[in-house]
């Protein structure tokens, strides 16, 4: 016998209708879970501005620092997620340039406050952030994405032209702005005088435009992803690119998150700062420390790339990376200079030097051929731990 109705007693329930069971509409804490779930990167980087607004100028006891850095990582994921949708829109090279300078304004932004606001023992912040940033991108990104394109296809392919481009410009600046104060005599010390520091943020300005036009207009095409067999790949056919709306979407909440991990991570600096004392480190880790921050977001969307056998648009990213972290900070610094005081340290010591020299080395030997194994990538990432080991332990 059928069940008796709860309404009315003695007489049948009713039945649902043939078909399908019908589906449960979800409860409203569920839907608002799985709306904050699909709209996190349009959260994250307000919520994060706001709590920067909130904290800035302010002691923060432990339970703040570690939510500023909670919210400095999911700011930092954000901003790569808008990052690949207006690169996705634009295409490439375009879109690993968008990434690479906005990231590296954030990092020549809190440098200079960082110099501004600091004593001293600043003098060398600028040379020892922009150092980290060289060995990171060309040995850490350089690396993973290698070792990442090896893996999925056996041999990471890319275009040996355009890369090779790039590497020797980044050598170049590297040298000028790096290397050459070590030895020059005009003023005691690894530091420029006025004029050659004038002459060394003119040559990287002129330097990396120059590198820019060659990638976005003269010869496009050398650095574009390219197949196993060499044919370059004008598009991306995995998806569909985003609208004119979702792309000026996703570039303002780009900026919006940039500025929120600078802006975070200048409030835990203060933090990062007191650990390297008290754990005696020297003051170079604190510009290791900021490098590694405000590239996350590159190395993220490098190994994506790299895992979309993209490995072209990863090495676009890494070597454009320490491009412009040297062609932008470099002339910001000198400007910023004339109201700093003390000395601009720039000229690196012996065993910086030696690192950079075998890594210009290693990456030459890796890029000339046009593809990689998983060897070349376990070497680019040995150098970075190298780095890494000799920063703590100098």
């Amino acid at each position: 016998m059928p069940p008796d109705s709860p309404d009315f007693p003695g007489q049948p329930a009713p039945q649902d209708p043939p078909g399908p069971p019908r589906a449960r509409r979800p409860s409203g804490a569920v839907r608002l879970r799985r709306l904050i779930t699909s709209r996190w990167t349009t959260f994250v980087p307000v919520l994060a501005i706001m709590t920067l607004v909130f904290v800035w100028g302010r002691d923060l006891p432990p339970v703040g620092v570690m939510i500023a850095a909670v919210l400095l990582a999911a700011a930092v994921l954000a901003a790569v997620h808008h990052a690949e949708v207006v690169a996705h829109r634009v295409g490439e090279p375009f879109g690993s340039l968008v990434l690479a300078v906005a990231v590296t304004i954030i990092e020549v932004a809190l440098i200079v406050s960082l110099m501004v606001s600091g004593g001293p023992e600043t003098a060398s912040l600028a040379r020892d952030t922009v150092f980290a940033a060289v060995m990171i991108t060309c040995n850490g990104i350089v690396g993973l994405s290698l070792l990442v394109g090896a893996l999925r296809r056996r041999v990471a392919v890319f275009n040996a032209e355009g890369t090779g481009g790039a590497l020797a410009t980044v050598a170049t600046l590297a040298t000028v702005t790096l290397v050459l104060p070590t030895f020059t005599t005009s003023t005691p010390g690894p530091v420029f005088s006025t004029a050659q520091l004038a002459f060394a943020a003119v040559a990287s300005i002129a330097l990396y435009g120059l590198f820019v036009f060659t990638q976005t207009v003269r010869h496009r095409s050398y650095f574009l992803p390219v197949t196993t067999d060499g044919t370059v790949i004008e598009a991306d056919d995995h998806a569909a690119p985003p609208t004119g709306r979702q792309t000026l979407v996703s570039l303002g909440l780009l900026l919006v998150a940039l500025v929120a991990v600078v802006g975070l991570a200048k409030v835990e600096s203060p933090a990062i700062e007191a650990a390297v004392a008290s754990a005696g480190l020297p003051q170079a880790v604190v510009g290791v420390v900021i490098a590694l921050l405000v590239l996350l977001p590159e190395t993220i969307a490098a190994v994506r790339a790299a895992r979309r056998d993209r490995v072209q648009t990863s090495l676009n990213l890494a070597l454009g990376s320490a491009m412009a972290s040297i062609g932008l900070t470099i002339p910001a610094i000198a400007v910023a200079s004339i109201w700093l005081d003390g000395p601009l340290l720039l000229g690196l010591g012996a065993t910086h030097m030696v690192l950079l020299a075998i890594t210009v080395a290693v990456t030459t030997l890796t890029v000339v051929p046009g593809r990689a194994t998983l060897l070349q990538g376990g070497v680019h990432l040995v150098l970075l731990a190298c780095f890494l080991f000799l920063a703590v332990s100098p």
